[in-house]
């Protein structure tokens, strides 16, 4: 993980750093009276997320009951006892994972009970300077981290980058609009994504499956969610028309009866079970995973 020696030489902060690596498991300036519980609500009946665009990837999680695969993350300072307990305060986060090209790293939104005097720790501390913030009124950048942070008792605000830039790290409204379809595929599920390009990364992943061809995908969606002691994960495949999603339906389909059951990918993911064909998408539903095979989803899609 990139600047685990900033976070490190920080030590104090490590109680708000804890925050970004919720993200990682993976990622509300207009009502910042919203309590935690009415997080997701807010984001289903807005439409928006107070997130920049430009991002690759947006995620949306239900800390409490991901936090089984917050807990297998590769990230040492998952140990530390401060952010432990940090985890322990956060209910809901909404993230957006930038390219590189952007000279952006991630952007998050946090809703939980903080301590009332968790800015104090800003102030003692020569490497953060207070800057003013046309949204947040005010925030605390670190030209070391890169790292801009604005926090209250109900919410937090984090923008990092790769550039030493000041970033004010809330959005102004109404902020990313969620695509058409997000809302009602994630409903319920307790952690969920889309990707903007997720082409790559398909193309990748068919590679590996042996089958080298290319489909012009224009969305993916996935969502998590527990069942029993295991987890389970519905990937949607969004395409411009269904005549596009029916013919991909049909190579899967054929896929799915070459592929070897030694293949991970292939027999607990993508064609673990039929795909399903719903109008201009397509729904897989993985076997039943570990919650360390979570991870190795979530790294598949390059989200950490």
């Amino acid at each position: 993980m990139q600047n685990k020696t900033i976070y490190t030489k920080y030590p104090s902060l490590l109680t708000v750093f804890s925050l970004l690596l919720i993200a990682l498991c993976s990622l509300l300036i207009t009502n910042c009276q919203t309590l935690p519980s009415g997080a997701q609500a807010f984001l289903m009946e807005s439409g928006f997320a107070p997130l920049d665009s430009g991002a690759s990837a947006y995620i949306f999680g239900n800390v409490r009951e991901v936090r089984p695969i917050i807990e297998l993350l590769p990230i040492e300072e998952l140990n530390d006892r401060q952010i432990r307990q940090m985890l322990d305060k956060t209910d809901y986060v909404a993230a957006a994972f930038f390219p590189a090209q952007s000279g952006r790293r991630f952007q998050l939104v946090t809703w939980g009970n903080y301590p009332s005097n968790a800015n104090m720790g800003f102030t003692l501390h020569s490497g953060w300077e207070k800057r003013r913030g046309q949204l947040s009124g005010s925030f605390w950048y670190s030209s070391a981290g890169r790292i801009s942070v604005a926090l209250n008792t109900r919410q937090a605000f984090v923008a990092a980058s790769l550039v030493n830039e000041s970033r004010d790290p809330v959005t102004p409204p109404p902020g990313m609009e969620i695509p058409e379809g997000f809302n009602e595929f994630r409903a319920g599920a307790p952690l969920s994504c889309w990707l903007e390009n997720p082409a790559p990364a398909i193309y990748r992943i068919l590679n590996e499956m042996g089958i080298p061809i290319r489909f012009p995908v224009q969305k993916l969606f996935f969502n998590i969610a527990p069942t029993g002691e295991k987890f389970e994960s519905v990937i949607r495949l969004q395409f411009e028309n269904a005549t596009q999603a029916r013919g991909v339906a049909a190579i899967l389909n054929l896929a799915g009866g070459f592929a070897s059951s030694d293949d991970f990918i292939a027999s607990a993911l993508f064609l673990a079970n039929p795909p399903v064909q719903n109008g201009q998408n397509i729904d897989i539903k993985t076997a039943p995973l570990s919650a360390r095979e979570i991870s190795l989803l979530l790294q598949m899609f390059s989200l950490y």
